[in-house]
């Protein structure tokens, strides 16, 4: 069921990253993007797979992971993600709505939920640097990077009242909370 998909697809940052994910599951939920709506059908996304440990080493310090966790720099050595995707834009094309690398990054997720993986959109990210350690040409602009892998954390969602804090926050056990609001409160017409 989808909305079991959805419940499931949490931003886990960190994994078990001796599990590998192949390419061939990459270029899978590369799929799911590339079949997924798109503004105008222009398509304008491309991707960049990365699942060699070389290729992922690099792509690692250009990331930013948990802009409400001030104190924790992103996954331990060990605990990072062991692939990523990155989504492009090739601006020789269109984007019509400007809305297509969430889509596709939502359709990614959900392929990986489906396959027991997890991952992460990640938009505080280096573009410059990304594209200067991968040699991505100038023809394409660095959007998200997803990572993937099995995660090695428990994400939960907690409820919250009005003008509760929505600010994400880890207990003592490690256990990521996710605050969101409840759905009789964001319906403004129920």
């Amino acid at each position: 069921m989808i909305s079991e998909l959805i419940k499931k697809n949490r931003s886990y940052r960190r994994y078990y990253e001796e599990e590998k994910v192949s390419k061939e599951t990459l270029i899978s939920f590369v799929d799911n993007a590339r079949l997924s709506p798109t503004g105008g059908n222009t398509q304008p996304l491309r991707y960049f797979i990365a699942c060699e440990e070389a290729v992922v080493e690099k792509i690692h310090p250009t990331l930013a992971w948990a802009g409400y966790l001030k104190e924790w720099p992103g996954p331990d050595k060990g605990e990072r993600p062991p692939a990523y995707i990155i989504i492009l834009k090739d601006t020789t094309i269109p984007m019509v709505a400007g809305v297509d690398h969430g889509i596709a990054a939502q359709s990614i997720l959900l392929g990986a939920v489906e396959k027991g993986l997890g991952g992460c959109i990640l938009a505080s990210i280096q573009r410059q640097k990304i594209a200067e350690v991968l040699e991505i040409a100038d023809k394409y602009e660095v959007l998200f990077v997803v990572a993937i892998g099995k995660p090695k954390e428990t994400v939960v969602i907690d409820e919250i009242e009005p003008g509760e804090d929505i600010k994400y926050w880890r207990d003592n056990q490690k256990v990521h909370h996710v605050p969101k609001r409840k759905l009789n409160d964001i319906i403004i017409n129920s």
